[in-house]
């Protein structure tokens, strides 16, 4: 089938904007039966640089926590093939660079905005960084607005 997603690569790091989408990822994994859905947190290890073990094990910590919170969301909403990653480096690099070939992702989703709000203005967002740099389809999640909320 042409229009059918094998591998989803769902990038979040803990934000409102991730958590979207990674929920909207499951409704893309359920509509692509038997896809795999990959979820992946990026731990961007420049910003640990001048700190010592225990942050990272505590990053890492938070990270394991996320991930699996969100595999058995996403295979209580039924989805088979869940594949959880951990990576430490530039998520703008890793995501689309390493990971998306690794896993043969044929569509990546991301949040429009993330955590770091002071890396995004010096040096732009991941999400631009993976809609540039992405041999695959990219789908960027905004928050819902207040608007579709209420209304």
């Amino acid at each position: 089938m042409l229009n059918h997603y094998k591998s989803i690569l769902v990038a979040v790091d803990g934000s409102k904007e991730a958590e979207y989408a990674f929920q909207k990822s499951i409704d893309v994994a359920k509509r692509n039966k038997n896809s795999i859905l990959t979820i992946v947190n990026v731990i961007n290890s420049r910003s640990f640089e001048a700190y010592d073990r225990s942050v990272v094990e505590r990053a890492q910590r938070s990270s394991e926590e996320l991930l699996n919170s969100y595999k058995s969301q996403a295979e209580g909403a039924g989805i088979k093939n869940v594949i959880v990653i951990i990576e430490f480096g530039s998520p703008k690099v890793i995501i689309t660079g390493d990971i998306a070939k690794v896993v043969k992702a044929d569509l990546i989703m991301c949040g429009a905005t993330g955590l770091n709000a002071v890396e995004r203005f010096l040096t732009g967002s991941v999400s631009e960084a993976i809609v540039r740099s992405a041999k695959c389809d990219v789908l960027v999640i905004r928050r819902p607005s207040i608007h579709a909320v209420i209304g």
